[in-house]
């Protein structure tokens, strides 16, 4: 598979899109109006348990509470600490030691702080935590809708072969390393190293290369993590005490790897960080990196605008005719599948090809609207058992190469299938787009009836309380022509009805399903007073 990362870069935003056999399959935006979390560090302090919620609320010196749910909650003398009634005497303890936190005496288990979270797998386990309390957290999930940051307390620093890890004893290599002696030879050059007490992950990065650059990588991180250490030892109250790298550098750092045929930006400042970066970590990769100079914009050259324009579109057609329908809602995405016009006789030779179409163009489009949580799609029915295997294979097949952790499952007996997908960021929607002033996210508004009844209901309010007979109504144009065309328009009815004089001005300021009464004899606007 011929792998390469685009780069576009403007004052106001980076657009980077990663393409897979010359096919847009990612699209990652940073926009400076939406700042970026993931991966950020922050000194929290436990403000809410919410033990109905598995759940506790963790200030981090933001507007909105951090969210802690139990199951990314590690529940050791390493991780918690810190709390307001023992604080002078941890303060003596933390500054004693360099490498770990330990918990003050007084803060072990305590069954006044337990809570039990029920899981399926082990059964209950017990959490220990109070409010007050503080403890190192990491952010894994970006804010969405009204639901603020996701944290976990087992932080991770990330490095280009290497995630240390300050507060965990493991050495984990990366599932896509294959070969169980390129695995066994990378874990072992790791342990030769790796300071007692402490862990990391092995990257795919890792793969084939020496202990010397392994180390050099581990050394970059210890050193890292002891300005982290320095940072949060002075901190005092709830706040950032390290920011992970920005989206581009992180793009390179995580997904730069030799599967990977060329990176290529338009931005000579870029260009020069990307390069620079590579010969402290990567030189063979420099070769890889091009500074595009055409003519046209690097995403219209390459055909990344076209592709993107259908992230934007609710429905999105299907060779055969057929198309696809994505609604989002707060929790979840549902996709609706339809059929168009086929060639095919036979109604379920139809439907399958229908549904194979819409499986190659809804897995393309969860990876590039990045879609999380749950996603519910309604396929074609089909009779045939096999048929709806097949679908199920074909799913699993087209998401096996995405990033985010996906479980598919098998169609019911009503034609639906059901995915859970990671949520890390904002999906594509939700970064780009705003809420609609006028629709306010219903994608819909009042039609032009039941205004003009409204309007008529004001008139009936304000004949039975008022002897005035004229009066200015103002409306957006979207109501001019519907008020005023016909041989006996419907302004003439209600003027006539209701007894009045009624001259029209439109006002463009005006929200489309409002209006505004204003009396001739009074010179001022009446319209509260008979709504």
């Amino acid at each position: 598979m011929k792998k390469e990362i685009i780069i576009s870069y403007t004052t106001n935003q980076t657009r980077i899109a990663i393409t897979e056999d010359g096919e847009l399959a990612e699209f990652l935006v940073d926009l400076p109006s939406k700042e970026r979390y993931i991966g950020n560090i922050f000194l929290g302090k436990v403000n809410k348990i919410v033990p109905a919620l598995n759940a506790a609320f963790i200030n981090i010196g933001m507007n909105q509470d951090a969210f802690l749910h139990f199951s990314d909650l590690d529940d050791n003398e390493e991780l918690s600490f810190l709390t307001e009634e023992d604080e002078e005497e941890f303060q003596k303890e933390k500054n004693q030691n360099t490498n770990s936190i330990k918990l003050n005496q007084k803060n072990k288990k305590n069954k006044n702080n337990t809570h039990l979270f029920k899981t399926k797998k082990s059964g209950n386990i017990e959490i220990n935590l109070k409010e007050g309390q503080y403890l190192l957290v990491q952010v894994i999930r970006e804010a969405y809708a009204k639901k603020g940051l996701k944290v976990t307390n087992r932080v991770a620093v990330p490095g280009r072969y290497l995630v240390f890890l300050p507060f965990e004893k493991i050495v984990g290599v990366s599932k896509k390393i294959s070969s169980y002696n390129e695995r066994k030879r990378l874990r072992n050059i790791v342990k030769n190293f790796i300071i007692d007490g402490t862990g990391c992950i092995i990257r795919t990065a890792s793969n084939g290369k020496s202990e010397e650059e392994l180390k050099k990588d581990y050394i970059e991180l210890i050193q890292l993590w002891s300005e982290i250490e320095k940072k949060y030892k002075n901190e005092k109250v709830p706040g950032l005490v390290y920011q992970d790298l920005q989206l581009t550098n992180s793009v390179i750092r995580d997904l730069f790897t030799s599967s990977v045929h060329r990176v290529i930006t338009d931005s000579k400042k870029l260009y020069k960080e990307i390069i620079n970066y590579l010969k402290k970590v990567s030189p063979h990769l420099e070769s890889k990196v091009e500074l595009f100079d055409g003519n046209k914009p690097i995403f219209e050259e390459y055909g990344i605008d076209k592709e993107l324009n259908k992230t934007n579109r609710k429905r999105v057609s299907l060779p055969s005719g057929g198309d696809i329908v994505i609604e989002h809602t707060e929790a979840m995405t549902i996709i609706d599948v339809n059929s168009g016009k086929s060639n095919e006789k036979e109604q379920e030779a139809s439907a399958l090809n229908t549904n194979l179409e819409a499986v190659k163009e809804i897995s393309k489009q969860i990876r590039l609207r990045d879609l999380g949580g749950m996603i519910l799609i309604d396929f074609i029915d089909m009779l045939d058992e096999s048929n709806k295997k097949k679908i199920y294979n074909e799913m699993k097949k087209y998401l096996k190469n995405d990033r985010a952790k996906t479980v598919i499952y098998p169609l019911t007996q009503l034609g639906i299938m059901q995915i859970t997908r990671q949520r890390i960021n904002q999906n594509i929607l939700e970064k780009v787009t705003e809420i609609c002033h006028t629709c306010k996210g219903t994608g819909r508004i009042t039609s032009k009836e039941v205004i003009i009844n409204e309007i008529e209901q004001w008139l009936k309010n304000f004949r039975k309380n008022s002897n005035e007979f004229r009066l200015i109504l103002y409306v957006n144009p979207f109501l001019v022509d519907f008020l005023t065309n016909g041989t006996i328009s419907i302004l003439s009815k209600l003027m006539i009805k209701y007894f009045v004089r009624i001259k029209l001005q439109q006002n463009e300021t005006l929200h489309i399903e409002q209006f505004k009464f204003f009396s001739v004899r009074k010179n001022k606007d009446i319209t509260n007073e008979y709504l």
